[in-house]
């Protein structure tokens, strides 16, 4: 049966989507935690004769928002930014696993990440001086170190976030005019460009396919069978319940598989998590504002009929708005920008079909898929008595679980970071717990003295690439490696882990990446910008962290991994000859023979 539940193609319909489905309407169950009421006009809405006279199936009935859903737009409507992003990951967990690439030289795991062998680029951005005359002013990588890998985008088209495929192909970094830059969606290989699979044996076939759908399904907690990724679905249906089994295990996530949609519910990820949604096309971070329009226009749509106006549901939001976002109108500017956002990033789940393209149009009618819009929620707002306490709870869990979901979703778990009972479990099970998650996901464990880190060697299971092809992925990579070469600890310093750095080492090493590198005119122009963009790419990564201050900007933290991008230590460099230089080596030279016979 699991052979002819994939193989079906899409086929188009009358009515409906393209793939065959006709909404979702009255398919699939609400999550248990969430607090969804059955409207009670739902059969009249259902019913196709119960039309208003626009043509607009169940127009005429008034539509029915869920209370939990209600609340938690007011909890995003009152949250700072920081919590906004916090209580997403923890009410919706579509937030995609982050992992660096390029795995070091293995070392001893007692071996500090500040002093052990790093994982630093060879290709770097080739600086102004560096350039010919009449040259490109683009810096660019050498292809050869970009693996061809294709990614999950539907067959027939390139994709946007597909790899270069063609060895003579240069992507381009730094400088060159200004474009909006969108930001890197995770890449996992997609199961239709695995063709050395058909020479596996049997049993390695299994493996490999169900280590491609867990991949994805970290990675992409929601796959449709008509999405982007809809070449991998058919590897999810096939193995769902060994899927459904390991997640569980491992990770405590429940993964729901339906005919049309695959949903692994991700736990959150506790406070100060650096995860956002951002917009689809411009890659502009959601405001507390567009993550209450998202909450409100998902309260109504889990109820709503499969055709729905689009006048009807701004009115129905506008009058069931917060009061920070009561006005719910296209006409403002910052209120249409945060409505977009949420209306785009449910048409980008499939929640929502084709969007109007003037918000203006009042006779246009949305394509509602309720099935699919219940599966978005997933925290447990009903239970939760405010914001905090919902980021609270959807991050609580046993030990064990709780720091093999740090293993699998972040760069890099750091001892220091841990409560004392995980801190102990991950001591205790320092080489079983990592282990079981690389096989599982196919990833390699980096064990050093402060923590451990799992790296994808393909560098696909990230949303943030480090090393990377954009302009900020290449200024984060110059700081971090200069910063860590101007206030690394010396072996033997006393040190607790993360190190401060000063704000004018910040803002004068940007200012050298700046002058010797062909930035973006928009930073050029702007170092404020450049700092703030830079520093918050670093933060979404874990390379940094921020110590808030009461009435100033908040201080700056250089954590224990940001070594592994920088240069190896010269642990015995040539002393120098200034007044304030070290008269001796940072480590003591080995004792020659002849000292030895004397002794």
């Amino acid at each position: 049966m699991d052979q002819q539940d994939y193989a079906v193609g899409a086929t188009r319909v009358a009515v409906g989507r393209l793939d065959g489905r006709a909404g979702g309407a009255g398919r699939g169950a609400a999550h248990p935690f969430l607090a969804v009421r059955e409207a009670v006009g739902a059969a009249a809405a259902d019913d196709p004769q119960a039309a208003a006279p626009g043509g607009v199936p169940g127009a005429a009935a008034a539509l029915s928002p869920d209370p939990g859903l209600l609340r938690l737009a007011q909890w995003f409507a009152a949250a700072t930014p920081g919590t906004a992003h916090d209580l997403c990951a923890a009410s919706f967990g579509l937030y995609p696993a982050r992992h660096f690439g390029a795995p070091a030289v293995p070392a001893d795991p007692d071996v500090s990440w500040w002093h052990g062998p790093t994982a630093h680029a060879a290709a770097s951005p080739r600086s102004l001086a560096a350039r010919t005359e009449g040259g490109l002013r683009r810096a660019r990588r050498d292809a050869a170190a970009l693996p061809v890998v294709r990614s999950g985008a539907k067959p027939g088209r390139p994709g946007r976030h597909r790899k270069p495929e063609i060895s003579g192909m240069l992507p381009e970094t730094m400088g060159g005019p200004e474009a909006p830059e969108t930001p890197a969606a995770p890449r996992v290989a997609s199961p239709s460009a695995a063709p050395v699979a058909q020479d596996r044996s049997g049993e390695e076939l299994p493996a490999a396919e169900r280590r491609i759908a867990a991949r994805l399904l970290l990675a992409h907690p929601l796959v449709t069978a008509s999405g982007p990724h809809a070449d991998g679905f058919p590897l999810i249906r096939r193995h769902r319940d060994w899927l459904a089994e390991r997640f569980d295990t491992l990770l405590g996530y429940r993964l729901d598989v339906g005919p049309w949609h695959a949903r692994l519910c991700k736990a959150g990820l506790g406070p100060g998590a650096a995860r956002r949604l951002e917009h689809p096309a411009t890659g502009a971070p959601f405001t507390p504002g567009g993550y209450a329009r998202l909450a409100l226009a998902l309260a109504f749509l889990v109820d709503a009929p499969e055709q729905l106006g689009y006048r009807q549901l701004l009115d129905a939001m506008r009058a069931a708005a917060p009061e920070p976002a009561a006005s719910v109108d296209p006409a403002d500017s910052a209120d249409s920008a945060d409505l977009d956002m949420a209306l785009a990033a449910l048409a980008g789940w499939q929640v929502l079909g084709d969007l109007p393209s003037d918000a203006d149009d009042d006779t246009f009618v949305l394509t509602v898929d309720r099935e699919l819009a219940r599966a978005v929620p997933v925290g447990p707002p009903a239970l939760a008595a405010d914001a905090a306490d919902l980021i609270r709870l959807a991050a609580e869990a046993e030990p064990a679980t709780a720091v093999r979901r740090l293993l699998a979703e972040t760069p890099a778990v750091l001892a220091a970071d841990l409560p004392e009972e995980r801190r102990a479990w991950l001591y205790e099970h320092r080489l079983s717990g990592p282990a079981a998650l690389a096989e599982f996901l196919g990833l390699e464990a980096e064990l050093r003295a402060e923590g451990v880190a799992l790296l994808d060697p393909a560098a696909e299971l990230t949303d943030l690439a480090l090393p990377g092809v954009g302009t900020l992925a290449q200024a984060g990579l110059l700081l971090v490696e200069r910063l860590v070469e101007e206030v690394r600890p010396l072996p033997g310093e006393i040190s607790e882990g993360d190190v401060p750095i000063p704000d004018a080492l910040i803002d004068g090493v940007l200012g050298d990446i700046a002058d010797e590198y062909g930035l973006p005119a928009r930073y050029l122009s702007d170092r404020t910008a450049l700092r703030r963009d830079a520093l918050d790419f670093l933060l979404r990564l874990g390379l940094i962290t921020p110590t808030p201050q009461p009435k100033r900007p908040p201080t700056w933290h250089l954590r224990p991994h940001a070594a592994r991008f920088a240069p190896t230590p010269d642990l015995q460099p040539v002393p120098g000859t200034g007044r304030h230089s070290r008269r001796e080596p940072l480590l003591p030279p080995p004792p020659s023979p002849r000292t030895e016979l004397r002794a």
